[in-house]
Formats: structure tokens, C-alpha cells, sequence
């Protein structure tokens, strides 16, 4: 997850399936093994976003060996912490550093580390702050996001399906209108209720916001947090879930439905073999469901063959380039035309700054941002 998107003076040229890179790093000398830390906003095994990132981290080791170190740093709740961790990991040798949450080299002192470091490769998942010798990271998960939501929208009598979301900065805006969108193609007319927890893992405040929406009434729950809480109150009280991040479907073996999951080690080991060949630049990775970054878990018992071949269509639309998440017509909350037919909203000047929630939706966006 995570970086609210600061525009000015930034000129990107992207490629939603590949990298755009200019700069160099520099090659690691054979005998020592080549360092690499990364820093997670929750814990390494919480089930969700941060075990998907050590997923990734543990793919490097497997694929190279002796070649490299690996470290991580957990349960960095707050980005003020950062600067502290990576001092100490500079002390301690490391060379390569991906900062996998919201803001984590971006914006005050954070966004200057790729400065003070310059020896230093930084990576930065979410962002688009692009430096000599930092890159950025992320990918489409609006696209299977919709796709988890399809499974959502089918799973509901009601037509009221309740999403745990954590703050209100565009990346999480825009997964939870790509889940209403996609909960309405299997269920049109269906509504999306947000409870925003303001944390990003926080099991506690998960559990309560899962309790309080299926007492409000929905009858599908949905997720953009990283722990699976939200999905063993759905199990303990009958009610469908889909997950984010992670296959989570232990969590609740009966309600799991399916989730949108991160494929991150393809690229974490693609990126470390060119830093220690001195092959490295920097730049803006996107990846998609074509190049296998992007991807659904493993459905549930409650998915029906209808429900998995309707999803399958959709998916291959979206490969072939034939249908677009946020293609018009699309209308906000209040009926409003906000996006024209045919007309498709861009990543970075639309996407990366979305604010305005579907029609359908029931809440309003949170003002709270993630702890600088």
C-alpha cells in the first residue's frame, strides 16, 4: 500500500508492464554477500500485506543464495520511525532498501534518506518519488480487486456488503471503489458500506469494524486492511469474506471467497541481480495481471462455478486490454457523471489522486492520514 502522491516538479513516463529506468548502481564486490533490508508496516507474518512482502524477501534468498543477505524490520507503524531504522541499517552495512508502505522514503526528512545515503539503493513500494538511486513500485491492484468484488457481489442476498478500509489517501480510495464496481457487476444495484479503522494492521480495530458492519446489516465482508481479523468474525458469524494482500483462507476455511494478491518476489529478485551486477537504474514499475504481479487466491467453497467463469471472462477482458476498471460511464455518490463513456481514467494524474467514491458507495472518504 500506501503513498499519498505528491506531484509537483515529478515527470514520469510509464509502463504498466515493464520499467522506465535511467541511472545506474553500482556492482558488489564477490566476496561478501550483497545486503538487502526491507521495512514493513505491520508484522512479517500477519497474513496479509507485510507476509506478502517476506514472501518476496524469502524469494531473493531462495533464488540467490549465498550471494545475498536478507534482513527485515517489522511492525513500523509510523514513517517518523524510519529514518532511525535505516541509519542503522546503513551502520550495519546494508545496501539495498525497500521501504514497503505508505510514505516510507517520501515527503520531509523520509524523502530525503535517498540524499543522505547516496551509496545507498532505496526502493519504494506505492510511491513516485524517482531519484538516482531510488525507484518506485507497486501495481494494478484495482484490477483484481474488482475481480475479489465480482465474488462479493454474487455472495450477497441483500446487496449491502461491508469493506474494512484504513485510510483515506488515493490508493485505498480507488481499490474500494474498484470492489463496488466490481460487486455491482454480479449484483447490480448493490450497495458498499465503508468502516475505515485509520490503521493499517490493527487486528483489535478490525475485529470491531467487522462486528459493527455485519450488525448494520451487510452480509458480505470485504477488506483493505493486513490482518485477516475481519475474516474470523465473518467465519464465527456465517458470513462471507473476501481478503486482500494474502491467501488467508485458514482464517476462515467455510466464508473465504477469494482475495486480489501481490506477486512482489519477481521483481524484489529481478531488481537485487541487477544491483549486484551494477546493472540497477531507477524507475517506475506498475505490474498487471499480464505479467503476473497481480492475481486472485485460491477461491472458497461459497464461489460458484457461475461466479468463477464470470470472473474468468473478466479477467481475460482485462488481459486482452478489452475492458478497463475505471472506464465510463462511472458516477460518484450523489449520481453525478464523472467519468464519460469510453472515456478511461490515467494512473498518475487520475488514479494516484482519486478522492470521490462511486455511486453506490455508503460512507464518505476518511481525512485521517497515515502517522508521518
Amino acid at each position: 500500500m500506501r503513498r499519498r502522491v505528491v506531484l509537483g516538479g515529478l515527470v514520469l513516463v510509464l509502463a504498466t508492464t515493464g520499467l522506465v529506468l535511467a541511472g545506474g548502481g553500482a556492482a558488489k564486490s564477490e566476496q561478501e554477500p550483497f545486503k538487502v533490508a526491507f521495512i514493513y508496516p505491520g508484522p512479517h507474518n500477519d497474513q496479509g500485506w507485510s507476509q506478502a512482502h517476506d514472501a518476496g524477501r524469502l524469494a531473493i534468498e531462495k533464488a540467490l543464495g549465498s550471494q545475498v543477505q536478507t534482513t527485515y524490520k517489522e511492525n513500523v507503524f509510523s514513517n517518523a520511525q524510519v529514518p532511525q531504522i535505516v541509519a542503522g541499517l546503513v551502520r550495519e552495512g546494508y545496501q539495498m532498501i525497500f521501504g514497503c508502505s505508505f510514505g516510507m522514503f517520501e515527503n520531509g526528512v523520509n524523502g530525503q534518506l535517498y540524499n543522505k545515503y547516496p551509496e545507498v539503493i532505496f526502493e519504494q513500494a506505492t510511491g513516485l518519488q524517482i531519484k538516482k538511486n531510488q525507484a518506485e513500485y507497486f501495481g494494478a491492484g484495482e484490477d483484481t480487486i474488482y475481480l475479489s468484488g465480482m465474488a462479493a457481489g454474487a455472495a450477497s442476498k441483500k446487496g449491502l456488503i461491508g469493506y474494512v478500509v484504513p485510510f483515506g489517501i488515493p490508493e485505498v480510495v480507488r481499490h474500494a471503489n474498484a470492489f463496488a464496481l466490481g460487486a455491482q457487476a454480479t449484483h447490480p444495484g448493490a450497495k458498499v458500506k465503508l468502516l475505515w479503522t485509520n490503521a493499517w494492521y490493527s487486528p483489535q480495530k478490525e475485529t470491531a469494524a467487522a462486528k459493527a458492519l455485519i450488525s448494520s446489516g451487510v452480509d458480505v465482508i470485504g477488506q483493505n486492511v493486513d490482518s485477516p481479523s475481519a475474516g474470523v468474525v465473518a467465519e464465527s458469524k456465517g458470513v462471507p469474506w473476501v481478503g486482500y494482500d494474502s491467501n488467508a483462507q485458514k482464517s476462515a476455511p467455510k466464508q473465504w471467497l477469494t482475495a486480489a494478491t501481490y506477486n512482489w518476489g519477481p521483481y524484489y529478485v529481478k531488481r537485487v541481480k541487477a544491483a549486484i551486477a551494477g546493472t540497477w537504474k531507477p524507475g517506475f514499475y506498475y505490474g498487471t495481471i499480464k505479467d503476473g504481479f497481480t492475481g486472485l487466491a485460491p477461491y472458497g467453497p461459497k464461489v460458484t462455478a457461475k461466479t468463477k467463469a464470470a470472473i474468468a471472462a473478466k479477467r481475460k477482458a482485462m488481459v486482452a486490454g478489452k475492458f478497463h476498471v475505471f472506464e465510463g460511464p462511472l458516477y460518484d455518490q450523489s449520481g453525478k457523471l464523472k467519468v464519460a463513456p469510453g472515456k478511461q481514467l490515467k494512473l498518475i494524474k487520475d488514479l494516484y489522486t482519486m478522492q470521490w467514491l462511486v455511486k453506490g458507495m455508503v460512507g464518505k472518504v476518511s481525512s485521517v492520514l497515515p502517522p508521518g
